[in-house]
């Protein structure tokens, strides 16, 4: 869906895009933004200096900087208090992150700024926000010739269990009220109800919902979120995958896929917990001990969490078992920095993912066609990875919900690694995996649903 595209004549159209300065929401609508700038839409990426660095530089797949019409603005804003991630801390809930997200609110003035001047020149100005970036968009109203529109960064499916809830009603697989659910108030801590609370009277227009998925992979929740009115909006587009569904030819030298290169088939699982979690020492051993005894070969991304700013403060290093590198030298390896997710998913060799079920991750690794060992750890995730294992079934969990204050055991972690990677089972869930790749792969090519919806909602925004 990269590809150069033909619009209307002269539409003279500026697409806005206002992500959540977090690693997961930046980088979904910076696939985005590539997406629609291929249509010879002018995009303009609004942020924080500091994110807008960190979103370019961790970019995978493309090149953020080789696209003429994707323009970064980046507008200061007050400093904030950057604590470092506490491994330790009874949730998972990256709370570090909240002062960046309350600072959020001074990019308002700044970004209606910008909305004024591209109206002048503009037959429509198209702001597609973030969800949790209500407050920082609200002026758009007032601004005759823009509209809005809300990306969910996260599975229909959660979009649908929130609807449901709300409504008191239960939740439904294939027409069967599905049991043992995360109460809603176990997904997210307080201070996160209290930031989204702030934001509900700046929730004053809505022109669509976009999601980063196909139906092909959600379509059932994706007509249950319309047919059953669960959202302030009757419009909703699923637009994607926007990440590349094919991995572009290796430029540049990379450890993690030079060592693939040498290993068979389907036979490494990738173990990345996302930029939001960190793993206490206690954690990390178990694990480790898992990976070890399993016998199957790995590529393990142990970093700390992000912090508001990644470029402040010296990351923490997780201790790992003593001699453990060396007793799995060959077999396995461990990643301290940043890694290319989406290239490691996409190589052969890679045959599993032990994963916390983002939702930037899940997309991933159905476009890859790679099964998914589970491990939900805080917000949408738990319900990503019900629908992982339970509706899409490719894939496990590892650790359920409800044992979510439970130190995992290492035998836990061996069990789930030999399941997905070495059992009839697990190659079952590789087949699906694969099939349902391959599907995603389809439907956004010319003359599949998810490019011909594309095409609807290109059509939408310059008409």
């Amino acid at each position: 869906m990269a590809a150069n595209h033909q619009i209307p004549e002269e539409p003279k159209v500026a697409v806005v895009m206002v992500p959540l300065p977090a690693q997961g929401h930046l980088n979904q609508l910076l696939h985005l933004s590539r997406i629609i700038s291929s249509y010879d839409i002018p995009v303009h990426f609004v942020g924080t200096p500091t994110h807008n660095r960190q979103t370019k530089l961790r970019a995978h797949g493309w090149d953020p900087l080789t696209v003429s019409n994707l323009h970064f603005h980046e507008f200061p804003i007050p400093s904030f208090d950057v604590p470092p991630p506490n491994p330790n801390a009874p949730t998972k809930y990256p709370t570090q992150l909240l002062p960046l997200f309350n600072a959020s609110i001074h990019l308002r003035e700044p970004i209606c700024a910008l909305l004024k001047e591209l109206s002048k020149t503009s037959k429509r100005v198209i702001v597609i926000h973030d969800v949790l970036m209500f407050w920082v968009i609200q002026d758009v109203p007032s601004i005759p010739n823009a509209e809005s529109y809300c990306f969910h960064s996260t599975s229909a499916f959660t979009m649908y269990y929130f609807g449901r809830v709300f409504a008191g009603k239960p939740i439904l697989v294939n027409g069967e009220p599905l049991k043992d659910l995360p109460p809603i108030d176990s997904l997210y801590p307080q201070e996160l109800a209290q930031y989204i609370a702030q934001q509900e009277n700046s929730r004053k227009c809505n022109y669509g919902n976009l999601y980063n998925n196909c139906r092909v992979i959600e379509g059932q929740y994706l007509n249950l979120l319309a047919e059953e009115k669960l959202t302030d909006t009757e419009n909703h587009w699923a637009i994607g995958p926007f990440n590349p569904v094919t991995i572009p030819e290796r430029k540049n030298p990379n450890k993690c896929l030079e060592w693939l290169d040498q290993k068979p088939q389907n036979s490494v699982i990738f173990v990345s917990f996302g930029t939001t979690t960190s793993l206490s020492d206690e954690e990390v051993k178990e694990i480790a001990v898992g990976l070890e005894r399993s016998g199957q070969n790995f590529i393990w991304v142990l970093r700390d969490a992000d912090r508001g700013d990644v470029f402040i403060g010296e990351a923490r290093k997780a201790q790992i078992p003593e001699g453990f590198e060396e007793r799995i030298e060959g077999r396995g390896i461990i990643v301290r920095d940043w890694a290319p997710q989406l290239e490691i998913l996409g190589h052969p060799s890679t045959g599993g993912f032990m994963s916390h079920c983002g939702w930037n991750s899940c997309i991933e690794s159905i476009t890859t066609g790679v099964p998914i060992a589970g491990w939900p750890m805080h917000s949408d995730q738990p319900l990503n990875a019900i629908l992982v294992k339970s509706v899409l079934r490719i894939g496990l969990i590892v650790r359920e919900w409800e044992a979510r204050n439970e130190i995992v055991k290492s035998e836990t972690v061996e069990e789930a690694v030999k399941k997905l990677m070495a059992s009839p089972e697990g190659a079952e869930m590789r087949q699906r995996a694969a099939e349902l790749s391959n599907a995603v792969k389809n439907s956004v090519t010319e003359g599949g649903a998810s490019f011909a919806e594309l095409k609807i909602f290109i059509a939408h925004i310059t008409r």
